[in-house]
């Protein structure tokens, strides 16, 4: 999916919301636990309860490698359930140089390789540019990078200032040198309220995946405040406070509640860009 083909779906759907699937075995529903695969079956409800609401699903891959095999079969059968026009990220932060970030890149995006062609994948940048530019080297898929996370030991480093500002804005200056907004993303925690008005300052057209909102504290009003631009350019993640808004066989319509409400929201903030 390119830079346009995102920004229709946006359009058409009046939403900007992601689902993340960060299905952990021990959260899920215990009727399903007498499923062939339980979390396989709680991500294909999840999805049919919310794919109309929503733009992106990111899959969290730590929760699918934790269990082995298996779970690589599931985030590989998860990815293929979701619908073709619904953008897909592969939340793995992988930060290498050389040939083992090529084998990253190539492990999530290349379908005959592996299995799985995601759209996207997040990235570290600690290791500078040889982490990153093979994954850019994948034509039609998206790099995105770690920026300034919702987590509170992000400060530890992210907030690192010199006389060329903090941290987080050097990556993102040096990475805008790297690829262009068709590319490339970044990752801005939703708790970081205000510091989205610095990020647009040096990223104005770039998209931002957003995590934080709903179980984190982050506020949808204040990231669409500072952080929305004339293609809107955010892609706001939640996860937690969707997938497990209800622990019963309605679980499913729990899920769909909660994204329905983020989507109002967002379809009302949307009317302000959006003709």
């Amino acid at each position: 999916m390119n830079r346009q083909q995102l920004i229709d779906q946006i359009r058409l759907k009046k939403t900007f919301l992601c689902v993340g699937l960060d299905t952990d075995i021990n959260k899920i529903p215990t009727h399903l636990l007498n499923q062939p695969n339980p979390v396989l079956a709680f991500n294909k409800q999840i999805i049919d309860a919310t794919h109309d609401l929503c733009i992106a699903y990111k899959i969290n891959t730590a929760f699918y490698e934790c269990r082995g095999i298996k779970g690589w079969q599931t985030m590989i059968d998860t990815l293929n359930y979701i619908p073709k026009n619904i953008f897909t990220i592969a939340d793995a932060k992988r930060g290498d140089i050389g040939n083992t970030a090529t084998m990253y890149a190539q492990a999530f995006f290349d379908k005959q390789a592996s299995g799985m062609s995601f759209d996207a994948v997040t990235v570290a940048p600690y290791m500078g540019a040889d982490s990153v530019k093979p994954f850019l080297a994948f034509a039609n898929k998206w790099t995105i990078l770690l920026a300034l996370t919702s987590n509170e030991s992000g400060k530890n480093f992210q907030l690192i200032k010199n006389e060329d500002g903090f941290l987080y804005q050097q990556v993102i200056t040096q990475a805008n040198q790297w690829a262009t907004a068709e590319q490339l993303m970044y990752v801005v925690g939703a708790t970081r309220g205000q510091a989205f008005e610095a990020i647009r300052k040096i990223a104005p057209h770039h998209f931002l995946l957003v995590p934080g909102v709903g179980e984190q504290g982050g506020s949808l009003a204040d990231v669409c405040k500072y952080g929305l631009n004339a293609d809107c350019g955010l892609i706001v993640n939640s996860s937690r406070g969707i997938i497990y808004a209800g622990a019963d066989e309605n679980f499913a319509n729990a899920a769909r509640n909660e994204a329905l409400k983020i989507q109002q929201q967002m379809e009302r903030e949307l009317g302000r860009i959006f003709d």
